[in-house]
């Protein structure tokens, strides 16, 4: 027998021994009348007693600080619902999140390069960084820290394909524009029926909206920028758009270079600040480097001639999705009963089109619309 045929024996055996031993865990390992885990499965948390939902609520009302946001019951919610027995009302609505589509095709949408490579953001991830920078602000400070992360994790649900374009494509067919932040609330998070704290964080996490009801809110409208401002100019850098040297000497001086000195300096920074006022910001020393820091993102990374590009198509793009859908509203989810090109195919395409990622919109176009590669925003490999 040949090296290379036994070889291969040698890796069939392997992996059907691997294929037995993980089917023989199916049902765990029985102890003590209840399903382990692991053969030597050890852990428990000490007691016998699992504190009930209210008693949980109790501990957050003594613990809290003053004007942070309490659970109670089933939360404020459109349509009224049992208290879970164990959970707070903000860690359903977090839990909920987490497991909508709405979020998951986060994964496929992007944050600043279209059809980013393996180690850029997309809007997942940036979603995941914001809720983390929240969470530390957020714990550190006394405040609901489950209303924090639902608000943090569902904020970019309302984004269309292809980032921020994507608003200006959308705003022209509905009648109060479209902006991500009122979109995600509004639209694509109303079918979990989520708590009037979260969908008023969502709704308000941009800072050119009102200011959110509650300090979480605050707090997220906070990590929103810290989070995309650093990871943003990380990826810029390591696409070779940017360099670090280039940085400001403002930014630089104040907040540092990389990025996990940047996003430690300031989010102790607001934590400070907190501390020292009473109020969710930043001093002006850092403030002011934060706002630098945005500037030349803005002007080096967003806002280059290739991103114009991008933009461009991906306005074209959406736009003609949007009115071929509403040209054919049977070709739209629930769209059937609908009358061509109403405003209500019209809303209808919007809602479809504005919850697609980027490659199922560039494949829908590619399909539909016979659209060539090289209308498609660049980087699309379908």
């Amino acid at each position: 027998m040949s090296e290379t045929r036994s070889n291969q024996l040698r890796g069939d055996e392997a992996m059907q021994e691997r294929a037995e031993k993980w089917a023989g865990t199916m049902r765990g390992h029985q102890a003590d009348g209840i399903a382990l885990a692991h053969e030597d499965s050890w852990a428990g948390p000490g007691h016998t007693t699992t504190p009930p939902r209210p008693d949980r609520e109790a501990f957050e009302d003594d613990h809290l600080a003053p004007l942070a946001t309490r659970a109670s019951g089933a939360g404020e919610r459109v349509v009224e619902e049992e208290p879970d027995p164990f959970r707070t009302c903000f860690e359903r609505d977090r839990d909920r999140i987490l497991h909508d589509t709405a979020f998951r095709r986060l994964a496929g949408k992007t944050q600043v390069f279209v059809f980013p490579a393996d180690h850029q953001r997309t809007r997942l991830t940036h979603a995941l960084e914001v809720a983390q920078v929240a969470r530390s602000v957020s714990q550190a400070i006394g405040l609901n820290v489950a209303l924090t992360e639902a608000i943090a994790i569902g904020h970019d649900c309302g984004h269309g394909p292809g980032g921020h374009a994507s608003e200006d494509a959308l705003t022209p067919y509905v009648e109060e524009g479209y902006d991500h932040a009122v979109w995600g609330a509004d639209v694509a998070l109303v079918p979990l029926n989520l708590c009037a704290e979260t969908l008023d964080g969502v709704r308000n996490h941009s800072w050119s909206r009102p200011a959110p009801a509650t300090p979480e809110g605050e707090v997220v409208s906070w990590a929103d920028r810290i989070a995309y401002v650093c990871h943003d100019f990380e990826d810029a850098v390591a696409a070779n758009v940017v360099t670090p040297d280039q940085l400001p000497p403002l930014v630089r001086d104040r907040i540092g270079v990389d990025r996990s000195t940047q996003l430690g300096t300031l989010v102790r920074a607001m934590i400070q600040a907190t501390a020292d006022t009473g109020r969710i910001g930043m001093t002006t020393y850092y403030a002011e480097a934060l706002a630098e820091f945005r500037r030349f993102n803005y002007e080096e990374v967003y806002l280059r001639p290739a991103s114009n590009a991008q933009a461009e198509a991906v306005i074209a793009m959406l736009q003609a999705l949007v009115e071929h859908y509403a040209a054919k509203p049977f070709l739209l989810p629930d769209g059937t009963e609908l009358e061509v090109e109403s405003s209500d195919a019209f809303r209808a395409a919007v809602t479809y089109v504005g919850g697609m990622t980027d490659r199922f919109a560039c494949r829908q176009a590619m399909a539909l619309l016979d659209w060539e590669r090289d209308r498609l925003p660049v980087g699309i490999d379908v």
